[in-house]
């Protein structure tokens, strides 16, 4: 593929939880509208907690004349649940679900009728048809339960086999992580497109939490010069540009499908860094 040629770009957000984050995720949402996303995906709250921002967050994309996936999680969930909340989605116009196991609330038991993401696509298949695409969630690096590297990719092949069309990684910094995962895949029989999921950087303690939290894992060069930088905002989001950068150059030019970007509500670095990468004409 030639490294300047167009890739397909999506971005994801949270559902706000406050009026004023309503009105700023507007005018955030207009402003990443300019790069042309394929489609907004937008975040599912553990247990399902988000439901209806999350619900209301993709009435209000989908409003816009853009293309809007909702995130769809199982943990609690029984088949009438889900079953309901399908019909909401159709009846909306959705055309295309992020499913996923979710995580449970804290102090909650395991309950639902669902255990595993792969279960839930088969659900939606056998219910739906082909009414919606559906996208999973890839761990180049191996999922944080996952019992070894071999069934953290086993449960991925198993979810792709229950119907999903393709699949959204989890952030990462290290490319090389992305290609063997989609190397390994392959060599399962499984070919569907993995898309990198890419986090700009723009703030390190906020980067160190979350990867503390979900496993992605931060090179040490990039932890280091971080670290250096402590309080200079400036020079952390220049940084965190260049990097980010690079990291999408390579994956552009190894073949990458398309880039979804973790938005964070924000739309500067997501915008900087398509500018920089020739996707913003």
């Amino acid at each position: 593929m030639n490294p300047t040629s167009r890739i397909p770009v999506s971005v994801e957000f949270f559902p706000p939880k406050t009026p004023e984050g309503v009105e700023k995720l507007r005018t955030v949402r207009q402003q990443l509208y300019a790069l042309k996303p394929d489609f907004c995906s937008v975040t599912f709250g553990a247990g399902g907690s988000t439901q209806e921002g999350t619900f209301k967050a993709v009435a209000d994309i989908l409003a816009e004349g853009v293309s809007a996936a909702s995130h769809f999680s199982c943990i609690g969930a029984t088949r009438e649940t889900v079953r309901a909340q399908l019909a909401t989605l159709k009846a909306m116009g959705v055309k295309r679900l992020v499913a996923l196991r979710g995580d449970l609330p804290s102090g909650y038991g395991a309950g639902g009728e669902f255990h595993y993401a792969s279960e839930l696509v088969a659900f939606i298949r056998e219910e739906t048809g082909d009414d919606f695409h559906i996208e999973v969630a890839a761990y180049p690096e191996v999922h944080p339960q996952a019992k070894s590297p071999d069934s953290d990719l086993q449960a991925f092949a198993t979810k792709v086999r229950a119907g999903a069309n393709s699949a959204i990684t989890q952030y990462f910094y290290n490319p090389d992580a992305y290609f063997r995962f989609v190397d390994d895949v392959a060599a399962l029989g499984v070919h569907v497109p993995v898309v990198p999921g890419i986090m700009p950087i723009t703030s390190s303690t906020q980067l160190m939490r979350f990867s503390d939290a979900s496993g992605a894992e931060i090179p040490r060069w990039i932890r280091l010069r971080l670290q250096s930088f402590g309080d200079d905002t400036a020079s952390i989001k220049a940084f965190g540009l260049d990097v980010v950068q690079g990291l999408c150059e390579q994956l552009r030019a190894g073949g990458a499908p398309a880039l979804h970007f973790y938005t964070m509500n924000q739309s500067v670095a997501t915008i900087a860094l398509c500018e920089r990468l020739g996707l913003t004409g």
